[in-house]
């Protein structure tokens, strides 16, 4: 069987009980970062062959993934953190697994994007979960632009390098509603600033640093008018 397993996106003290039990139990873990991984494993006392799969080989290493599913093995792919298959390699694996007749099954935990949400102070009932904007700047406005008038809360990931410049397009694209710059989400770092987008720019460290979510309010949200303060 194909084990999709969640990992801890900072916090170890997230992993839960059933997936150090599959990693325990499991032949091999496919990982995306072997050394962080091996971290892991090893904070656990859990000693397992690991095999490299990353998005840079993971077409070529699934061959070896569904091989060992054809002989009864069983395989537990792990991301550098959070749930498999959420803008981190997956995806690719259950699909090959299932098509070739194997079972497999998800070992739910910690995901970045649910973590921000919750803490953003917008609505969590209904949202869109854009992963990644592109490292261009027209196909990243093109990109935004596509969920210029929907309702729903947006929310995306970004690295240090691109978060200003997601935020003076998203300023630009969206107007200045309501949002939220997650930071280091269950680190000791942990960070969380909410406001109108122009506020969270004058806000931003000159050189930031981390693993960020961005929020953005949908169209409607009542926390955009004008005339409501800011939370």
């Amino acid at each position: 069987m194909l084990y999709l397993v969640s990992t801890p996106i900072g916090n170890l003290g997230d992993i839960t009980l059933r997936a150090l039990e599959t990693l325990r139990e499991v032949d091999y873990v496919a990982s995306e970062d072997t050394r962080r991984t091996g971290r892991l494993l090893k904070h656990f006392e859990i000693q397992k062959p690991q095999i490299s799969f990353h998005e840079h080989n993971e077409h070529r290493v699934i061959k070896r993934i569904v091989h060992l599913l054809d002989e009864g093995k069983s395989v537990a792919v792990v991301t550098s953190a959070g749930t498999p298959s959420i803008s981190d390699p997956g995806f690719i694996a259950l699909w090959e697994a299932v098509t070739e007749g194997h079972e497999v099954t998800a070992i739910p935990g910690a995901t970045a994007f649910v973590t921000a949400l919750v803490l953003s102070g917008m609505p969590v009932y209904s949202f869109t979960f854009r992963g990644f904007p592109p490292h261009k700047s027209g196909k990243r406005r093109k990109f935004l632009e596509m969920d210029q008038d929907s309702p729903h809360t947006l929310i995306y990931y970004e690295s240090p390098y691109r978060l200003r410049k997601l935020l003076e397009e998203a300023l630009d694209v969206f107007g200045n509603r309501y949002a939220a710059v997650c930071k280091e989400l269950t680190k000791l770092h942990e960070r969380v600033k909410r406001g109108r987008i122009s506020q969270l720019l004058d806000d931003l460290e000159e050189k930031p640093k981390g693993e960020y979510v961005v929020i953005i309010a949908g169209a409607e949200f009542e926390g955009n008018r004008e005339d409501v303060s800011d939370v």
